[in-house]
């Protein structure tokens, strides 16, 4: 908050920095090592939108503790409630997504799209909730990948191995946990078929599902 009284966007790169910090300790006490393929892939000028796979709450510590620029993620409405977390949350540009409401999630949807066209990347789980099955991904949400749509900003599909082997097999225990973490080649929308572009929520979750059974054989 002191820092933002003289520079927003010294505010900003310092919150995503103590954030990640954050989450790197949360990995390196429980244990979890993550072998990260393609981090070269994800541009350093523009902003994106990441669309991910989701089997475990590490996800996002995982994703997060990584990314290098300004990221913001899709939540669940609920997490708004939560003292204090919900403020860092809003400082390194999370987005509270309330599914039951169109209205209000619509006007999530801009917010967002107005994030990536200041030049903050999007993380969005398609799927809407954690995944469970041992292979496959759940249906993307009708809407999910708007924020390309409208901006026009490349998607980059970001595959996760493993991860619900770090918390959700075992719960409530932390177990010390190989993961994998792959960003795909960044997909521009303009240079879809117009097929693809008619159903790019398929185009995309096919690539995250192939790639998701290859990666099995790296955990």
């Amino acid at each position: 908050l002191i820092i933002g009284l003289f520079s927003r966007k010294a505010r900003d790169y310092s919150s995503l920095r103590i954030v990640q910090w954050g989450f790197k300790v949360v990995r390196f006490i429980g244990g979890i090592k993550t072998t990260v393929i393609g981090y070269d892939k994800i541009p350093k000028n523009e902003p994106v939108l990441f669309v991910g796979n989701h089997r475990s709450i590490f996800d996002v510590v995982i994703a997060y503790s990584i990314m290098p620029n300004l990221t913001g993620f899709v939540s669940k409405k609920e997490m708004e409630k939560v003292p204090l977390l919900s403020v860092w949350m809003r400082f390194i540009y999370c987005l509270f997504l309330d599914r039951k409401d169109i209205k209000k999630g619509m006007k999530t949807v801009l917010l967002g799209i107005d994030y990536i066209k200041s030049g903050v990347s999007i993380v969005v789980f398609p799927e809407g909730t954690r995944s469970t099955q041992d292979s496959g991904l759940l249906p993307f949400k009708a809407g999910s990948l708007k924020f390309a749509e409208k901006t026009g900003c490349k998607i980059i599909p970001m595959v996760q191995n493993n991860t619900e082997m770090c918390f959700e097999h075992q719960f409530p225990r932390v177990r010390k946990t190989h993961t994998v973490l792959e960003f795909c080649d960044p997909i521009d929308l303009d240079t879809l078929s117009k097929e693809d572009k008619k159903f790019l929520s398929t185009y995309v979750q096919k690539i995250i599902e192939e790639k998701y059974e290859e990666n099995k054989k790296l955990v």
